[in-house]
Order: C-alpha cells, then structure tokens, then sequence
C-alpha cells in the first residue's frame, strides 16, 4: 500500500500534515485581479495548494443547440447551454501564468484540473507539479494516458466513478507511468448531501486499491472534511472563494477565506488529536493519578485485630494498597495500632 507521495516540496502521506488544497474553479468570475486575490486569501487561510481548472468551453463541449447540451436543472440551468457555462467559468489560459506566478511567490503548491490533452501541454509548460484528473474525466481514457506520460502525481476524484470505473482509471494511469497516485472520495451533488459523504469509504480507497486517499468536499461547511481527517484523509479538496455578496459560478458551496482558515484549524486540531497509538497514561493525566481508589483505615484497628470490611475501605486517594489486596487482607490481621485515614500498606499486615 502508498503510503506517502510527494507533490512539488510537500510529502503527503502517513506521518505527515494534511495536505489542503484549496480550489479556485471558476470563482475568479472573469477577472484575473479576482484570481489573484484568491490565491493570496488561500495563503492567509492556511492551504498548502491552490488548484485551477484548465479548458476552455470548446475543448470541454460542443457549441451546441441541440438538446443534449442544453442545461435544463440543477444549480446552473440559468446559463442555459454547457458551452454558455463553461464560456463563463474557465479560466483563460494566459492567466496561468500570473497564477502560478502569484502562487510559487505565497510559498503555495500549484496545480490544475486539465481536460484536455492541450490543457496538459499548457500545464506541462508551467511546471504544473501534479494533475488532478476531476471526476467526470475519470472515463476520459485517452486524457488519463496523456496525463500519465508525464510521470507527475496524479489526484484522482471518484464523484462519479462505479468501483469498475476507479479499477480502469488506476490500471491506465499506472500502465502509461503514473506512479504516485491520490484516490479522493467524492460526491459530485453542489451542494453534496452529508449523508451521502460515505467517508468510511476514504480508509478501504487506501487498502483496497493501494492509493493516498482523500476528500474531494463539495458539502457545505466544514464538519465533513474535518470528520475525513479522523478517518484517515490525508488530502482535503475545497472550494474558495472571496468574502463577500458576489457570486460566481460555484460560490454557492464554496469556502470564503475565514470558513476556510477556520476548517484549516480544525483538521490541524484533529490531526494533533489523533496522535498515535499509546496505552501510556498521558503526561497531563499523570498528576491525575491520585484520584484513583486505593486501600485505607476506615476505622481504628489495634495490632492483632483482623482487617474487616467495617475498618478498611476502597477510597480515593490512590496513595494506599493497590485495591487487588483486598480480598487477601480481609483474612490477615493487623501488625500495628492504625488510626483512621491511615494508608495500608503491606508493612502494616502479618
């Protein structure tokens, strides 16, 4: 089983941080000045990567009328066809480079959803240190060799892939040359229902197919990615987006720069809670210790006289006898006058 990879200078993996990443899409809405200003909040916020997402509309669909590519519900049937909305949401290829620019200066990872194979050609040109494959290209076939060719880490999303589709999509990655490999557990529902979250299924992704695994979050909130952390994430994917009323095409759920730093926090508020395996008594519990029962003079003995329930007790502190004597003492004697409150001790028996 992976259990560490390393993407641009950030292990990820066991026995390292979570790695955060957090997404742009298309919540620049048509501005650079907008993406920029996303990239430095995701900084302050306490992401290790910023993620971009590289087409254009016409290497994503068709300029279409017919039916197929009309948007008739879900959360973005206002802009009518998949050609109109991803006009809207892409991000122009000459931004990359202010982008990635911006992004290496904060100190951030830097990396981006291509869709297709010019996309990875633009990237492979930037430096991209990893691709992240989403997950309606997850059946993209020729995009996943092209991708693997490249030999970079590969952050791979399930939100729409049967369990046939992860086992097709990780034997082409590997076969083209994929070696590191991140599997993150996604819903693709904007917003994702909690209950459909499924994130016992983040620990069996690890084992069963060999994989970092992770979250790809699209709930509203932060409670799930924190609960992905305590069950083994080692990547967290969310959406960003700017304080504030504007809306852009995934504003509705995504992070603004306090929820974002606030989740940030709370996985690293997790993380040190998990900690490790340990059967110890914890440092701060040790002065604890003495509320613990221990064996005591509850009533005034004279040496010779037999230990009874009446004059020796179970109490706290912990100072006296370890309570597993107490059934032996209760066939021994005193070897000594002990006055009530007297700690028992073993000198104190014949």
């Amino acid at each position: 089983m992976m259990s560490t990879l390393r993407i641009g200078n950030t292990n990820i993996g066991t026995g390292h941080p979570t790695f955060v990443v957090a997404e742009m899409s298309g919540n620049h809405g048509g501005q650079l000045e907008r993406a920029l200003q996303i990239v430095r909040a995701a900084a302050k916020a306490g992401a290790n990567a910023i993620k971009l997402q590289t087409y254009t509309a016409d290497t994503i669909t068709l300029d279409s009328n017919a039916p197929d590519f009309q948007l008739q519900s879900g959360p973005w049937q206002s802009h009518r066809r998949l050609w109109d909305l991803y006009n809207v949401a892409h991000t122009p290829w000459e931004w990359h480079t202010p982008i990635f620019e911006e992004a290496r200066q904060l100190g951030l990872e830097v990396f981006s959803s291509p869709f297709d194979e010019s996309a990875v050609d633009l990237l492979e040109s930037l430096g991209s240190v990893a691709y992240k494959i989403a997950s309606p290209e997850i059946n993209h076939i020729p995009l996943l060799r092209y991708v693997a060719s490249t030999g970079k880490p590969v952050i791979l999303s399930s939100g729409l892939a049967r369990l046939t589709d992860i086992e097709l999509a990780l034997e082409t990655l590997r076969v083209g040359g994929a070696r590191d490999i991140v599997l993150l557990k996604c819903t693709s529902a904007y917003p994702a229902p909690t209950n459909e979250t499924n994130l016992l299924t983040i620990p069996d992704m690890a084992q069963r197919f060999g994989v970092v695994s992770g979250l790809s979050d699209h709930s509203i909130g932060t409670a799930v990615a924190v609960a992905a952390v305590a069950v083994g994430a080692k990547v967290i994917e969310k959406h960003f987006t700017l304080e504030g009323d504007e809306e852009t095409v995934d504003s509705f759920f995504s992070l603004d720069q306090q929820q974002f730093k606030q989740m940030v926090e709370d996985i690293r508020t997790a993380e040190l809670a998990l900690g490790r395996i340990s059967y110890d008594i914890a440092p701060s519990a040790q002065q604890s210790l003495s509320g613990m029962r221990s064996l005591y003079i509850s009533a005034p003995v004279r040496a010779g006289d037999p230990f009874t329930t009446k004059n020796i007790r179970c109490v706290r502190p912990s100072f006296g006898l370890h309570p597993r004597y107490f059934d032996q003492i209760l066939t021994r004697k005193a070897r000594r006058d002990l006055p009530m409150g007297a700690r028992l001790r073993l000198e104190d028996i014949e």
